[in-house]
């Protein structure tokens, strides 16, 4: 667990917003976390147990202008979820913007070997419980929040394809992990308003380290799937995040975005 405050640390960066991201250290995470950086925010990070990719997007927060505390803790537990949550009031007495990013990555790395069982209740545990978990503890702590400038904001992070459904293992644990959060989210912006807002992204196909690693197969569905016939980008992402916690989406609450680039279904794509 680090901090670290970039030039004078004066009355005007204490009152700039501040921003938890989970699973910010590389991705879609770390994305929204340089976004909210470079949009004036300052930014509490959070990852699972990548300290050196977590040690880079504060160093690019710190390089926006930011200050930025880092801490690592493993979200399918309990006591971890609870202690991030204590390390982020205690860093910053009002949090503007809440992001539950943070999701176990079955597709890559050591987890893809698993059972399909066993993907499935890890995935429960992070992207559904601690999610559950975090925002609702998080969202009561907003409520009591004085003096705040806006409404805060919890955002969750859902699928495009969770409500349409795709097959396939991997279709069917996604859309039953990611609907479960996006139904969630609709049902908390209900408890919490009007004091809090929650909304949910739903992406796409986005070029994260998995999309690295794909089949020409994987490749070519991607992009087909896309009215603008290409890969999302994390920043795609990012910037939505950003726009959701603006002025300007002062009046959205209970929403599901994706960002897709406009889905097409795959049999459509075959037709042509």
């Amino acid at each position: 667990m680090t901090e670290t405050n970039p030039g004078e640390c004066g009355a005007a960066t204490q009152t700039k917003k501040c921003v938890v991201v989970t699973g910010a250290s590389s991705g879609i995470g770390a994305a929204i976390a340089r976004e909210f950086a470079l949009a004036g925010c300052d930014v509490f990070l959070h990852a699972r147990s990548n300290e050196e990719g977590l040690d880079r997007v504060a160093a690019e927060v710190r390089e926006a202008g930011g200050q930025t505390k880092t801490y690592l803790a493993d979200l399918s537990r309990h006591s971890r979820q609870d202690e991030l949550l204590e390390q982020a009031w205690e860093w910053r007495e009002t949090i503007a913007v809440w992001v539950n990013n943070a999701g176990a990555d079955v597709l890559t790395g050591p987890a893809a070997e698993l059972t399909f069982e066993e993907k499935l209740e890890l995935l429960w545990r992070v992207d559904v419980e601690a999610t559950v978990r975090l925002s609702r503890r998080a969202g009561a702590n907003m409520q009591r929040q004085n003096n705040v400038a806006a409404v805060p904001l919890l955002l969750n992070m859902g699928w495009d394809q969770a409500e349409r459904g795709m097959g396939g293992d991997s279709g069917e644990m996604f859309a039953a992990i990611k609907g479960a959060v996006m139904a969630f989210s609709r049902s908390l912006a209900m408890s919490l308003a009007p004091r809090v807002r929650v909304n949910c992204l739903a992406p796409g196909w986005i070029a994260t380290s998995w999309a690295a690693r794909s089949s020409a197969y994987w490749r070519d569905r991607a992009e087909s799937e896309s009215l603008l016939r290409r890969w999302g980008q994390p920043e795609d992402v990012a910037r939505a995040a950003v726009f959701l916690a603006s002025k300007n989406a002062e009046f959205i609450n209970a929403h599901v975005l994706p960002v897709n680039g406009g889905f097409r279904s795959e049999a459509a794509a075959k037709k042509e």
